[in-house]
Parts: structure tokens; C-alpha cells; sequence
């Protein structure tokens, strides 16, 4: 007989991986604290609850986010079930009526024959048998401490994000390559220079620019090591040239002398497609953000694969952590899912939620695991997760910088098409891989 498996948490994450395990012959335990206990921000009684939004972003395939759910539409995920049976109009987006969406996949799952919904708030992580945590990303309070115990130091409770641009959209012939007094290889930065009249109108704009106003269960403490940009700007006016912007020990090689204030780009990705503004976490809008950035020399065209923000977020270091399987690398029994693995957004845990359902009944079955290719978005988010550089993880969408470069020079207006034509064509054999048989 098929042993059963736990999974913790009745969000997008853990439905998507209940549904995986059942529909492969597994019987699952489903865990969901509502209506016994209530997050700060949840309101509905139901399952896969979308708190802030019912869009679930571009539908498009030159959007990443697009590609990955057409893949999960191919792959019989019951997240795009669910959103393509109670899906609103929204343009070129994907949107969902949010009560109708919960209520489907709350009939779905709890009409399962392999599937008990337990409504309770669970506080320890079972013992025994197969468990999928998938609590989201306001674990709570007994449970978040119990994962911190697995997780060691590498559990956070808020991510101060700094915004990511794509390297092909920086300007080179503006920004320079050096490290503060040569330290490194010499060239590990991109640095982006002002002179002082640049500087001094960037900092204006700053302190004028629409902030968001966080949500009660969003609140955070600024501490002094992940301050918002605009904060330290509202100190003074030279603030920001002695943190985050300070040029000592960066020459511009092109002039010879030290720029009056410098922005750093740090290398994000083994691929190098995509550079962090260094220091540059915030709290402003995201129309805010793409105004003002671009400002920078060098950004004026800048492509964001990220913005910046800063939230309550439980999520732990899956580099350190989880092998690509979403599988513990210290526990073999447990699996990680959704926010909590440092994916951002629905669609992202969903995807997640599917790996490790997969994997999960996989491990259940006596099969190997498996992780799907790394040219697809569900397999480029699951690699980047767990390879990205530990010291600076921070929570990512799906975006194309993520995916192995093309072969040969590609025209950019091409890049995209090519990148979700080579995706598809990878899922297939994958897909046939992981398909439930019909027996």
C-alpha cells in the first residue's frame, strides 16, 4: 500500500501538490489552519486564496510568466484549471474571479477521493512519512519556528529587495566596470556614475516620488542594514554619497578621477543576463521606480526583470537548503513549496507547488526523481532557486534572464519568441515523463 503524504498549507502551493500526489494514485493529508485560524491577510474560508490581487499577469508567451503557464496548462496543472474555468476579462492578462477561484479548487480538492482536508493549524513538522511543507509566505508563528529549526540561520521573515535589470539593456558605453580599490578581479561591478547636478536631482526625485503604503501585516522595522533608498535620502542630502552611492576607490577608467556619486550593479546570475542595483531596496511604486532608476546613466532604457520592495516574507535560503527536486537536502523526507522557497508570485508557487507534488509521489511510488530541463520556465525557476548565489538570495519571479542563453547571436526582438519556442519544444519529453497514466 502507498504510504500517505502530509502537505502543510492549503494555498496555491499545497493544492497544486495535493492534486499532483492524488492524481498519481497517492493519498494525501492536506493540512489548512482556515477558518479555525485566519493570517492577517486572509479573509475566505476556501483554499488557493489570492490575497492581493486576481490577476495572474501576462498571458502572453513574450512575457516568461506567460510561458510558464502555458506549460502548466500542458502539464494538467489544476491551478490553470481552476483560473481558466473562473478567468475574467483583463486584456492581454490572465485574471480570475477570486471567490469563484477558491471555491473551485476547494470543490476539486476536498471531492478528491485521495484527498482529507484537516482544518487545523498545524505547529510541528510531522515525524514520520513524506511531508511537503507549503505553509506560504506568513507561515505561522509556532510553525515558522519549527521550519527555523530545519532551516538553520537561513530562514527570513522580511525581504528588502533591491531592483534587477537585464544585462542586454544597460548602457555600456555609460557604465564602467571596476570594484571599490580594485578588490576582486578588478571588474566585479558595473558601476553607473553622476556628476553632482545629476546626483542632486535623483535624490530630489526621490524624496518626491509616491511611496506604497505597507499593510498592517506588512509593517516592517527598518533596520539599518536593508534601509529604503528614500529613507536614507530623507537624512540629508549627501547621505546616500557615504552608503550605498559612495564613489571612493571607483575610478572611471574613460576620465581618470572619481565620479561624484556611483550606482553598483551587481552580477546576479551565473549567466550574467541580469545585474541588482546594489543597496537600492524601496519602497517606492513600481511606476516610481521605472521613472526615477532610469534617471541613472546608463539605465536610461533599462529593462526590469525585478522591482524592488520590501514585505513580510517567510521564506528560507533554497540554495543553501533544497536540491532542485524541491526536495531537503538534509531531510529526504521533506519537500519545500511555493513562497516559502523564495518563488515570488502566484503563478511562480503553483509551478512549485507542482515540482514538488511530482517529486513527492515520486519518492512515494520507489521512482527517481526528477527536475524538468532548465530550458523551461517551470524548470529555469526550480534550477535558479537552488543554484542562485546564497549570500545574496532574495525571492524571484520567473523571467527570461533566468533561462540558459541561445546559441549563436540573436536579434533581441527575436530573443523572447526563440526562448519560449525552445521551452515548449523541451517540455515535451519531460511532460511524458510526469504524466499521470491512465490506467
Amino acid at each position: 500500500m502507498t504510504q500517505n503524504v502530509t502537505v502543510i498549507g492549503g494555498g496555491l502551493a499545497g493544492c497544486e501538490a495535493a492534486w499532483q500526489l492524488a492524481s498519481r494514485g497517492v493519498p494525501v493529508t492536506l493540512y489548512e489552519m482556515k477558518p479555525v485560524q485566519f493570517s492577517p491577510a486572509h479573509e475566505l474560508p476556501g483554499l488557493g486564496e489570492l490575497v492581493c490581487s486576481n490577476s495572474l499577469r501576462g498571458d502572453s508567451l513574450e512575457n516568461a510568466v506567460g510561458l510558464l503557464k502555458e506549460e502548466l496548462r500542458r502539464l494538467g496543472s489544476l491551478f490553470m484549471e481552476a483560473a481558466e474555468a473562473t478567468k475574467v476579462p483583463a486584456g492581454g492578462a490572465l485574471a480570475v474571479d477570486r471567490e469563484l477561484f477558491s471555491a473551485y479548487l476547494t470543490e476539486k480538492i476536498e471531492g478528491h477521493p485521495l484527498i482529507t482536508v484537516v482544518r487545523e493549524e498545524v505547529s510541528e513538522i510531522p515525524a514520520e512519512g513524506i511531508v511537503v511543507v507549503a505553509s506560504g509566505p506568513l507561515t505561522s508563528g509556532a510553525l515558522a519556528e519549527e521550519i527555523g529549526r530545519l532551516a538553520g540561520n537561513y530562514l527570513y521573515f522580511y525581504d528588502a529587495i533591491a531592483p534587477i535589470v537585464s544585462a542586454e539593456s544597460i548602457d555600456y558605453e555609460k557604465a564602467f566596470r571596476a570594484s571599490r580599490y580594485g578588490k576582486g578581479d578588478g571588474d566585479d561591478y558595473l558601476n553607473c556614475p553622476m556628476d553632482q547636478e545629476q546626483y542632486q536631482n535623483f535624490v530630489t526625485e526621490l524624496l518626491n516620488a509616491e511611496k506604497v503604503e505597507p499593510k498592517s501585516f506588512e509593517k516592517v522595522v527598518h533596520f539599518e542594514g536593508c534601509m529604503p533608498i528614500e529613507e536614507m535620502a530623507s537624512r540629508g542630502p549627501e547621505t546616500l554619497r557615504f552608503g550605498p552611492m559612495k564613489p571612493v576607490g571607483l575610478v572611471d577608467p574613460r576620465v581618470g578621477v572619481e565620479p561624484h556619486a556611483v550606482i553598483q550593479l551587481r552580477q546576479e546570475n551565473r549567466e550574467a543576463s541580469m545585474y541588482n542595483l546594489v543597496g537600492f531596496q524601496t519602497k517606492l511604486t513600481w511606476p516610481e521606480q521605472k521613472r526615477i532608476f532610469r534617471m541613472i546613466p546608463g539605465l536610461e532604457n533599462a529593462e526590469f526583470v525585478r522591482l524592488g520592495s520590501m514585505h513580510r516574507n517567510t521564506f528560507i535560503n533554497a540554495p543553501t537548503l533544497l536540491e532542485p527536486t524541491c526536495r531537503l537536502k538534509s531531510d529526504p523526507r521533506l519537500f519545500f513549496a511555493g513562497q516559502i522557497t523564495g518563488v515570488e508570485g502566484y503563478v511562480e508557487s503553483a509551478s512549485s507547488g507542482f515540482v514538488a507534488g511530482v517529486n513527492a509521489a515520486r519518492q512515494a511510488l520507489g521512482e527517481p526523481l526528477t527536475v524538468p530541463p532548465a530550458e523551461t520556465a517551470i524548470g529555469a525557476l526550480a534550477v535558479h532557486i537552488t543554484n542562485a548565489e546564497a549570500a545574496h538570495f532574495q525571492p524571484m519571479n520567473v523571467n527570461y534572464g533566468l533561462f540558459p542563453p541561445l546559441p549563436g547571436r540573436v536579434k533581441k526582438k527575436e530573443k523572447r519568441g526563440l526562448l519560449a519556442q525552445r521551452g515548449l519544444e523541451a517540455l515535451e519529453p519531460w511532460k511524458l515523463q510526469v504524466e499521470v497514466k491512465v490506467k
